[in-house]
């Protein structure tokens, strides 16, 4: 294996974590150094050139502070400005990781450790050292750390279960499938499972269904023949072949209809697709990826939904958690958002205050991260002095109600035909239970599936 050219010298008080350390990088860079006594850094530091130090944050018997690690972060930092420091803890959390990056360190890793991780990260941190001009953008914006995992912020245990299972999963052709609501990331999550696969050399093709009229799903998934139809002048490849080799992601699965389900299957157990206006099955070899924000689970008890397209697609499950259930990510995105709107119109000195924090942490997110995001850059754009406040930003009232559209809930008046009071009905409901979807589906003597269809079909 070929070592890179970069001196890493690891500081913590514990030899069992030395050694490890030591035993796992030696095999990736050309020298690595280990000390457990954080006063001899100076004079480490004289002597070597050190491209990075992993630095422990806690030396004292039962510290948990991390103020030693602070206090050895900026003595590193003073005496070699151009050293990459990044610090470690097994007792991180959001504060004390947004802290250390605002005093210098370039990255932060939770102990213990995930050895491909803290390799691709001081990997990252050598060749940002390499390249001055690329170390602004940081190991943060192109590695995986707690805080980013390809294009993921956040570092609540619900992502990392889902960046672990991306992880394990990627590598394989296994098939997967990806619920969570809208805006949780769930195409986010598919481009991440193909750039790490064997496949990210090759196509990526995204397939909205929930885009594709019932007509023209065939024609649009499996290609057409010139002359299969009016309007085909010429032929065409399909959506499933243009993937070949690749990975095809199948984006809102649960809107299929049952016919258009069937004919999927097919295609997917023979791998094969035939145009339409021909007989000839062309081979296909792509890695599938689906999502959808439905119920899949209740849809196959209740009979819409195939329980054996079911199988073939969901080999392995990621579930992508609400905002809502990840609010220690809220601080860390809203800083993201934030710097990007700056940028983008050009406000650098713009800031958010403590208590515009609170007020989006505390607030349920129905949309999540994409409301979120919009949220971010509507506040930035009318924002009128150099800090964000609560009224910057258009928060629906009933902040605690359902889900979907926060939409008041109205009386049926004297409309008493059953659509008007079955929509009072639903929307009584879930505002009574505050979104939740299964207990107003409970209250109203339905199924969850059922309840969205009612939903969609009341527009809520």
């Amino acid at each position: 294996m070929n070592k890179l050219a970069c001196k890493v010298l690891i500081v913590d008080d514990e030899e069992d974590i030395l050694t490890a350390g030591r035993l796992l990088l030696k095999q990736h860079f050309a020298t690595v150094l280990t000390t457990s006594d954080p006063y001899r850094l100076p004079a480490l530091l004289q002597e070597h050139q050190f491209d990075v130090v992993l630095l422990d944050m806690n030396y004292s018997t039962g510290a948990t502070s991390s103020k030693e690690g602070f206090h050895w972060l900026k003595q590193i930092l003073q005496q070699d400005p151009s050293v990459i420091v990044i610090l470690m803890t097994a007792y991180g959390d959001i504060e004390l990781a947004v802290r250390a990056l605002k005093q210098g360190a370039t990255d932060f890793v939770l102990k213990p450790w995930q050895n491909d991780k803290l390799v691709a990260i001081l990997k990252t941190a050598c060749q940002a050292k390499s390249q001055p001009d690329k170390r602004s953008a940081g190991s943060a914006a192109q590695g995986n750390t707690v805080y980013h995992f390809d294009d993921f912020i956040g570092v609540s245990p619900a992502m990392q279960r889902v960046y672990q299972t991306i992880d394990k999963v990627a590598a394989t052709d296994a098939n997967v499938l990806i619920l969570g609501e809208n805006g949780t990331g769930k195409e986010v999550a598919a481009r991440a499972l193909h750039r790490k696969s064997k496949r990210a050399g090759k196509a990526f093709e995204k397939v909205d269904l929930g885009a594709v009229s019932e007509t023209l799903f065939e024609s649009e998934l499996f290609g057409h023949a010139k002359g299969a139809f009016t309007d085909a002048k010429e032929d065409r490849m399909g959506r499933i072949e243009a993937a070949n080799g690749g990975t095809l992601f199948l984006d809102e699965l649960g809107n299929l209809s049952s016919a258009l389900q069937a004919k999927l299957l097919t295609v997917l157990q023979s791998r094969q697709v035939i145009r339409l206006g021909t007989n000839k099955p062309r081979p296909v070899d792509v890695r599938l990826v689906c999502a959808t924000n439905m119920p899949l689970y209740e849809m196959v008890r209740e009979g819409t939904f195939r329980q054996d397209l079911l199988y073939r697609i969901n080999t392995v499950e990621i579930n992508l958690p609400p905002l809502r259930e990840r609010r220690e990510d809220i601080k860390l995105l809203v800083e993201h958002f934030l710097q990007v709107y700056r940028n983008k119109y050009s406000r650098p000195g713009l800031r958010i205050g403590p208590q515009t924090l609170r007020r989006l942490s505390d607030y349920h997110w129905p949309g999540n991260i994409r409301e979120l995001d919009h949220a971010m850059e509507r506040a930035v754009i009318l924002c009128d002095g150099d800090e964000l406040h609560p009224d910057d930003f258009y928060l629906a009232p009933g902040e605690q109600a359902h889900s979907m559209k926060q939409v008041p809930v109205t009386e049926a008046g004297s409309d008493y035909t059953l659509d008007a009071l079955e929509k009072m009905m639903v929307q009584k409901a879930l505002v009574k239970h505050a979104g939740n979807i299964t207990h107003a589906a409970k209250e109203l003597g339905i199924t969850r599936t059922a309840l969205y269809r009612r939903i969609e079909k009341h527009g809520l």
